[in-house]
């Protein structure tokens, strides 16, 4: 819209894709130079397939024709940015919820060693910030829009607990007595997987053209204040699917004891 409130084309396409779009995602560490997955951009919803570790997957491929889509479209007038893990005020999928609720709950809670492994998601409104200023830019391309400083999954923990004021402490359970549990990586334990590349995306590209992230303990505290003042997150099929059932949990500490 112009100032006057006269419809006004633009002649930019920001578009949000993701880090699933790259061939070594989550195996290898990505930059902007990696490997995006093949996808036609006249495919349809049946293209794709989902790898039997759960890489790649059909979403991974759909937004990598996505991408070609619009790059027809717009040519070198279009921005892709490749979020991995979004977080925040109002998250749908309920990563961050879930293990905001189970901190609040108190007690041992199961944690994924090892306890100095840093993750890398974003906030919601730093992604949104970022969104709208490439939209004013003359800059275009992809561009990896991850947490530059990160944290630890033990800082993360703590954060939580200290948000909920939760009376509680992590029991750091290493990846092979998770998977004698047959704990699911990324659901049971959300943010938790394995594989080297998940939480090595550059995001350098983007910091040096104006990204800029809020520390993650602001976000974990914002969230859960959201949540406390009866914020609703969206009814999403998703949610279900994340957290670690409390029998199933309370067996595995037991063993760990």
């Amino acid at each position: 819209m112009g100032r006057g409130g006269g419809h006004v084309e633009s002649d930019r396409w920001v578009h949000v894709s993701t880090v699933s779009v790259y061939e070594e995602w989550p195996h290898q560490p990505i930059t902007e130079a990696s490997s995006v997955l093949d996808c036609p951009p006249d495919a349809d919803e049946s293209f794709g397939h989902t790898g039997p570790d759960g890489s790649p997957t059909v979403y991974g491929f759909q937004k990598a024709g996505a991408e070609r889509a619009v790059e027809q479209g717009f040519g070198d007038r279009c921005v892709f940015l490749r979020p991995g893990v979004i977080l925040g005020r109002e998250e749908y999928v309920g990563r961050l919820p879930w293990w905001l609720a189970r901190t609040a709950k108190g007690g041992r809670v199961l944690a994924p060693a090892p306890a100095d492994r840093h993750i890398q998601p974003v906030d919601v409104r730093d992604v949104a910030a970022f969104a709208v200023d490439q939209a004013a830019a003359t800059t275009s391309g992809a561009y990896n829009v991850t947490h530059p400083e990160g944290i630890t999954f033990q800082g993360f923990l703590d954060a939580c607990f200290t948000a909920t004021r939760g009376a509680g402490r992590p029991v750091w359970a290493e990846p092979v007595v998770l998977a004698e549990h047959d704990v699911k990586q990324w659901t049971e334990l959300p943010l938790w997987r394995t594989h080297k590349g998940v939480w090595a995306v550059d995001p350098t590209r983007a910091v040096e053209h104006g990204l800029r992230c809020r520390p993650l303990v602001e976000s974990i505290a914002d969230t859960w204040a959201w949540l406390q003042a009866d914020g609703r997150p969206v009814d999403h099929p998703r949610w279900p699917a994340h957290g670690v059932d409390p029998d199933k949990e309370a067996k595995i500490l037991a063993a760990l004891a």
